[in-house]
């Protein structure tokens, strides 16, 4: 990562489990094999997308294993202390090469686009943080942050409320930004029904 210039842009950092790991939730709708595939293909999907958004320099995938990311994509050791603890790990590294603007984004958002992390970064920029909340408004699927302030990253149940919490308290002007395809999370298996378009079908049988 000795390439970075953080004035070139925003760093993402990809948070992912180990594959095998990924979607338990959906054991009861996908064999293991096509749930691996799935995992394997929205994390493609993110990683496109950051590639595509102006806003990005680096993308960096925070993860117990590499698996399929590509050799040109740095990837941080999750050393197993929860995906709070790896992003804070990541983050501290990040800032160490001088990168301080970062763009979280989970590996499970199948429909997100380089101008939805584009916008996302452009209101982060008006107040040093912006969150883009799930489907259900509780939760957190992508958040900016740019701060020389610790922070505590709360991913989990009420994470949005948390997060939020926090950006005010460190003084930031949070912006929440709704967008479809940062709202749209595969969690369960209601989710693969939003999956079937032939795009998507193409993806994972390819």
């Amino acid at each position: 990562m000795s390439s970075i210039d953080p004035r070139r842009g925003a760093c993402a950092l990809v948070a992912i489990k180990a594959r095998a790991q990924c979607k338990s939730r959906l054991a009861e709708v996908l064999a293991p094999a096509a749930r691996l595939q799935l995992v394997r293909a929205m994390l493609d999907a993110v990683i496109s997308a950051a590639r595509g958004a102006q806003t990005l320099h680096q993308i960096v995938v925070v993860s117990p294993e590499r698996d399929c990311v590509a050799a040109e994509i740095p990837v941080l050791a999750d050393t197993g202390g929860g995906l709070n603890a790896a992003l804070s790990a990541a983050r501290l590294a990040l800032h160490e090469f001088g990168c301080q603007e970062l763009v979280v984004l989970p590996a499970d958002l199948p429909h997100v686009t380089a101008a939805d992390i584009d916008d996302l970064v452009r209101a982060g920029r008006r107040g040093g943080f912006a969150i883009a909340p799930d489907t259900a408004g509780v939760g957190t699927n992508a958040l900016y942050l740019n701060s020389p302030q610790p922070f505590r990253f709360r991913f989990g149940p009420d994470s949005r409320r948390l997060h939020l919490e926090q950006a005010h308290g460190m003084g930031l002007n949070p912006q929440v930004v709704q967008l479809a395809g940062l709202e749209f999370d595969v969690d369960c298996p209601d989710d693969i029904h939003r999956l079937e378009e032939p795009s998507w079908r193409t993806r994972l049988q390819a």
